[in-house]
């Protein structure tokens, strides 16, 4: 069974930047995609970003683009989220999860989750 750990959440205000990471807990196929989504009270979970780990490709949600940056350090099967330029409606729990074909942003596809780390924005 794969874990993903995320660390990184906080407080910060509007206009200002948080980097997230997930760290797997094996660094095989299983984890070739890894993703983040985040889940706002009362709202669906959204999709954020995902990266395909052994070609480097990478997607955003439309919510996000132009903002945060998603980037793999493959020797620490780690996955970084860096979140810049951060709006109150950034604020939710956000997740991490992989699996092991391509980035995509179905949540669906995802077989392992983390727990989440909370994010909050302050206008």
């Amino acid at each position: 069974q794969v874990e993903l750990v995320e660390s990184g959440g906080g407080l910060v205000q509007a206009g200002g930047s948080l980097k997230l990471s997930c760290a797997a807990s094996e660094n095989t196929w299983r984890t070739n995609a890894m993703a983040w989504f985040r889940q706002a009270p009362g709202k669906e979970r959204e999709f954020v970003a995902a990266i395909t780990r052994n070609s480097g490709g990478t997607i955003y949600g439309n919510s996000v683009k132009g903002r945060f940056i998603i980037a793999g350090d493959n020797d620490k099967s780690t996955v970084f989220l860096q979140m810049n330029s951060l709006k109150p409606e950034d604020s939710a729990i956000y997740f991490c999860a992989a699996h092991q074909a391509s980035a995509t942003p179905y949540s669906d596809w995802y077989k392992y989750w983390g727990q989440g780390t909370q994010v909050t924005v302050s206008s």
